[in-house]
């Protein structure tokens, strides 16, 4: 169907002239009547004017030295008195007139529109004039048509003067039900059955609400398809995340290509300096302490001694398989690990801890409860006890999700050579900076450089819960001088690195790319969860370069240069988004 034209809005300035344009005649110019060319009579004047200011400045000082008055002048004085002034009159009206005028007769930015305009008609008017065939009856002598305007989508004004995308007209009556709040946006994709057209037309919607213009979101090259459901509601684009490598990063005698999706300058290249340290000195260790996940219920009793008798009974070993028994039968891999109880008065948080934090392993047991404690009642499934995208010290304690620890040795070669610092430096800083600067500060979990712009990176670019940052950046960087002095030994703890490799961000085309890139996409198929506590390893040992780099610029001095030329950059990508 062909869609109705539209055309602009805005009016067109009618068409006057101003002034006669002979395009025949050649103007002559002012400088023609000069007996020589002008830049030789600039020379002479120039010449004339700093001979006579030299002159006058000489015969002055002779004269005060033999004592005669300045008023009695010679016949040469009066020429050289009245060269000066020639000279400086020519030399004003050539150069400084039009200067002076410029400065105090500075015109507004009206007049400069003005004249703008009047110059494209005079230039309009000119080449009517110099049409080459007489205007006769059956020739059309009007003036050359004006370009047709662009199609716009609606007659609503948008802020931004941006092209926005055309709406056919068969979405136009849906666009216009969704401004109106006949069709709700969040209904567009159940009724339309098409999610990228769904999302076009919300975006329209939203364009029309709001004035604004989203012309730099994208809303092509997406799969709307695969987000439905489980990744994103009432999607209008999508935003473009630069992705970097950092490598290659040698850990556990691997080598991986570490993909970090980050808008931070600096953040790769550091990071990757620090892989090529960490390589240039036989690499990484990356040990698994701990694996489980964790959910804590919240529930209540009339009565703090009855909380207290389901905690006793919670806590007691002997009461454990039966409950690991009552937990494992929700999936093939879920295994009940531990289980841990606190208690605020009358209320109870249990803290499940199990390999796959399974919601209905957890609903099974607190079933199970209700027979022998049938006055339990169950606040919420989640009770903050876990703790799930908070700083809590629970989890700095005790661990969730991943617990690793990652080491290296840097020889004292590449510490002064690759990482431009020395081993005494590197450990006098993190002494002072990451351990007793973060207590002063009561940092929880926090003592580090930035673990949280490596393990942010790493998140976003492989499809995982970026809010879980929080606690999957709690780390301790340590630093020591082995081998008599000579080299460095750096490790982090990192307690509770919370990934995966299925599910969620991770099956996206972008996303799942990345962990394909790593050799962990999706589930292994020899070992239950071992893509995901190799992608802990490679999160924890990226950590240590880039911690090990960044400690590295601070205590040499080159933090602020570095950000400085390419943290802060002064160039213009609004245009280029476009």
């Amino acid at each position: 169907m062909e869609a109705p034209r539209l055309y602009s809005t805005k009016p067109v300035q009618s068409l006057k002239p101003t002034k006669k344009i002979p395009l025949e005649e050649d103007l002559g110019k002012a400088s023609d009547a000069l007996p020589l060319p002008l830049y030789l009579t600039n020379a002479l004047f120039f010449t004339l004017f700093f001979s006579v200011v030299y002159f006058l400045l000489s015969r002055w000082r002779e004269k005060i030295r033999t004592s005669t008055p300045l008023h009695v002048v010679t016949f040469s004085d009066i020429i050289a008195i009245f060269s000066f002034f020639a000279s400086f009159i020519y030399l004003l009206g050539f150069f400084g007139i039009d200067f002076v005028q410029s400065l105090v007769f500075q015109p507004s930015p009206d007049v400069w529109i003005a004249e703008d305009e009047e110059e494209d008609n005079e230039v309009l008017l000119a080449k009517e004039d110099a049409r080459k065939v007489p205007c006769g009856q059956a020739l059309d002598c009007s003036l050359p048509p004006l370009p047709p305007a662009a199609p716009i989508v609606t007659t609503q004004k948008v802020c931004d003067e941006k092209p926005l995308m055309v709406i056919p007209e068969e979405d136009e009556e849906i666009v216009k039900s969704v401004v109106s709040g006949t069709t709700p946006s969040y209904s567009l994709e159940s009724k339309l059955g098409d999610c990228k057209r769904a999302a076009a037309i919300r975006r329209e919607a939203l364009q029309r609400l709001t004035g604004k213009s989203l012309s730099g979101l994208p809303l092509d090259g997406f799969d709307y398809e695969s987000i439905l459901g489980q990744c994103c509601e009432m999607p209008v684009g999508y935003v473009q995340i630069p992705v970097g490598i950092a490598g290659p990063l040698l850990v556990n005698g691997r080598e991986y290509s570490v993909p970090m999706a980050t808008t931070e300058g600096c953040l790769v290249a550091s990071t990757n300096r620090g892989c090529k340290a960490i390589h240039l000195s036989g690499g990484a260790t990356s040990v698994l302490l701990k694996d489980g996940m964790t959910r804590a219920p919240c529930v209540r009793f009339g009565t703090a001694k009855r909380a207290a008798d389901l905690k006793l009974y919670l806590e007691d070993p002997d009461n454990f398989e039966t409950l690991s028994v009552v937990f494992n039968r929700s999936s093939r891999f879920g295994r009940l690990q531990g289980i841990k109880c606190a208690i605020a008065g009358k209320n109870l948080y249990i803290r499940f801890t199990c390999s796959t934090g399974s919601a209905k392993g957890v609903q099974n047991v607190l079933d199970f409860l209700q027979t022998d404690f049938p006055d339990m009642d169950v606040i919420g499934i989640s009770g903050n006890y876990c703790s799930d995208k908070k700083p809590a010290a629970v989890n700095w304690i005790e661990g969730r999700g991943k617990s690793v620890v990652c080491e290296a040795t840097i020889k004292g070669d590449v510490v002064r050579k690759v990482l431009k610092t020395s081993v005494e430096s590197l450990v006098e800083l993190n002494m002072l900076k990451n351990l007793t600067g973060s207590a002063m500060a009561g940092a929880l979990g926090g003592f580090n450089a930035h673990a949280s712009n490596i393990v942010a990176a790493i998140y976003i670019a492989t499809g995982q819960d970026p809010a879980q940052n929080v606690e999957s950046s709690h780390c301790i960087t340590m630093m020591e001088a082995v081998n008599d002095g000579k080299d460095l030994h750096v490790s982090v703890t990192m307690p509770s690195i919370e990934v995966g490799t299925v599910g969620g961000g991770t099956q996206l085309a972008s996303q799942s790319a990345c962990l394909n890139l790593l050799g962990v996409k999706g589930a292994s198929k020899e070992t239950p969860g071992a893509n995901s506590r190799m992608l802990a390893a490679i999160v924890a040992s990226a950590v240590l370069a880039g911690e090990l780099s960044l400690m590295s610029a601070i205590a040499a001095g080159q933090l602020v240069k570095s950000h400085m030329k390419y943290n802060r950059s002064t160039k213009d990508v609004s245009k280029a988004s476009s």
